[in-house]
């Protein structure tokens, strides 16, 4: 609006470097140390408080209202039943299915959800004559004017750290909780929002470093903190690595790699960031109508690709046509993701805690870091319920 928004561009680039190397270089020095303390104390019991938590914090994230994020991860939950049970066998919601009995594979829910209901999106917006074309530029901030903005930076690094680690939080929500750091840290706080490229600073430092740190729970734990880290994890599997606890020993050659590639391609951001950032720029002057049908065939390749079943095709576009309609009425589309990953895993790790503990209440006291993680799941769901009932009050008084 104020005609910066190749500054803000630049700006963004190099701190999503900045954040990216520095969320790196923690991650390679404590994810095998998290691993080995998950293979001496992190049993069934200990994993699925942990997914209790994350499905607690998952439901006040992304939905218009704290109902519309529970009905979403309830969602996730019951399309990640389909199959059979894992304590038994018994066929769930299978129709007398023989595709379903394998259970909704969750990349194909995921490039529904994000992909073909993107296109669906834009396409809706292009039929009500909404969009818009502007003209951006790239172009860097100058270093006193960076420098400036040091303490920001690191301070925007830590919080994006801590936010990429719990599981469903993510970078979206660092980027915002950075953002209300540095305008409640600023003294010109009025500027925000109108044009003041700390905002744009703190946003992108917190977001990338998030990105980096949502990939130790992943390795170290085997849980997905997000929808790209499921992604990542499809695509691990894909690949024949398990992430977990034992990845250091089944496949520790593997984990460097990836290690020294998300470390050198936030080096390479520097550089390749800005020629291709000025690349993709581009893309936005290409017609949708040419854009979308190649988004939908890379996606339906990408599909079929995966197990050479017709079927996860219609999965993926039924699951855009649902994605469609979650955004346009309030609904967390993360959250599903969230929750059909994190709910099969859960019901696993519950299947073999009950395994364990036999089915008694007492025994659950011999896991106290499981008991420790499922009080705070219980309590971060009442603060969000007690939050949300106050809200339409502080409304009315207002």
């Amino acid at each position: 609006r104020n005609g910066e928004a190749g500054r803000a561009i630049g700006a963004a680039v190099l701190c999503s470097a900045v954040g990216g190397m520095a969320s790196a270089v923690v991650m390679m020095a404590a994810t095998p140390l998290i691993a080995g303390w998950a293979v001496r104390n992190f049993g069934p019991p200990e994993i699925f408080g942990l997914i209790c938590l994350g499905l607690a914090v998952s439901a006040s994230v992304g939905a218009r209202t704290l109902w519309a994020g529970l009905l979403s991860i309830c969602l996730g939950v019951l399309i990640g039943t389909i199959g059979t049970a894992p304590m038994d066998g018994t066929a769930r919601y299978s129709f007398g299915s023989y595709y379903l009995l394998a259970g909704i594979n969750f990349i194909p829910v995921v490039l529904g959800l994000f992909a073909v209901a993107e296109v669906f999106s834009q396409g809706a917006k292009s039929l009500a004559g909404t969009t818009e074309s502007r003209r951006v530029d790239v172009d860097f901030p100058r270093f006193a004017e960076f420098w400036a903005l040091k303490f920001a930076v690191m301070r925007s690094a830590v919080i994006g750290f801590f936010a990429g680690i719990l599981p469903g939080i993510g970078a979206t929500l660092a980027a915002f909780l950075s953002y209300g750091e540095a305008v409640r840290w600023n003294r010109g706080r009025k500027r925000f929002g109108k044009g003041e490229i700390e905002g744009v600073v703190a946003s992108e430092t917190a977001n990338n470093s998030a990105t980096a740190a949502a990939m130790i729970p992943l390795l170290a734990l085997g849980l997905p903190g997000g929808a790209l880290t499921a992604m990542m994890l499809g695509v691990f599997q894909i690949h024949g690595m398990e992430p977990g606890p034992l990845i250091f020993i089944t496949s520790s050659d593997l984990v460097w790699v990836v290690f020294a590639a998300m470390f050198f391609a936030n080096v390479a951001i520097f550089g390749l960031g800005y020629i291709q950032t000025r690349l993709v720029v581009h893309l936005l002057k290409v017609p949708f109508h040419l854009l979308a049908p190649a988004i939908l065939l890379i996606a339906t390749v990408g599909a079929y690709a995966l197990r050479n079943l017709t079927v996860d095709i219609w999965v993926m576009y039924l699951a855009g046509i649902a994605g469609f309609l979650l955004r346009r009425t309030g609904y967390s589309v993360a959250g599903v993701v969230l929750a059909l990953i994190l709910g099969s895993l859960g019901e696993d790790s519950l299947s073999k805690t009950l395994q364990i503990t036999r089915g008694e209440l007492d025994r659950w006291l011999e896991h106290p870091i499981a008991i420790g993680l499922i009080a705070i799941a219980i309590l971060t769901l009442a603060v969000n319920v007690v939050a949300e009932f106050r809200r339409p009050l502080a409304k009315r008084e207002a």
